[in-house]
């Protein structure tokens, strides 16, 4: 029985072929490792491969043990980075909110005649200018604050 792959796993699988062609080729784990960690360049691969790397120099008598609390940091920071990314999503809803809240009630107001007219002089039109500089700005700033800082390769 043979599971449909994704991209993902696709490019994972032929990343991982030359992997056991090095290794049987040059004998070198190690030189291996580099090279599949250069064609993934993921940050949780790198870690995975570490963790291998340190298994296989000083012995795999602990190897589970590892593996099992670097499956468990990992979920642990997949939950972290999922909350994170919900967080950010509620920023940027709040960031669309606070741009278009201003501009609705500008048009509400406009439907009266005297709002029309003192938003038709210079000043109004200075006013108005103004308020699409700040709510521009405003929503840069929450677009920036609310952004997620992309997870960085620790032993590339």
């Amino acid at each position: 029985l043979r599971l449909p792959m994704s991209a993902a796993d696709r490019h994972e699988a032929a990343a991982v072929a030359p992997f056991a062609q090095r290794c049987r080729r040059t004998g070198s784990v190690g030189l291996a490792l580099d090279d599949l960690k250069d064609r993934l360049a993921d940050p949780v691969a790198d870690r995975l491969i570490e963790t291998l790397r340190l298994a296989r120099e000083v012995g795999g008598a602990e190897l589970t043990s590892v593996l099992r609390a670097l499956a468990h940091w990992l979920r642990q920071d997949h939950a972290a980075r999922a909350e994170a990314a919900a967080r950010r999503s509620w920023i940027v809803v709040a960031a669309r909110l606070g741009l278009a809240a201003p501009w609705i009630v500008l048009a509400l107001l406009s439907t009266r005649p005297e709002a029309a007219a003192a938003y038709n002089t210079p000043t109004g039109a200075l006013v108005v200018l103004g308020g699409l500089g700040a709510s521009v700005l405003g929503y840069r700033i929450m677009i920036f604050v609310g952004r997620m800082p992309e997870p960085k390769r620790w032993f590339a």
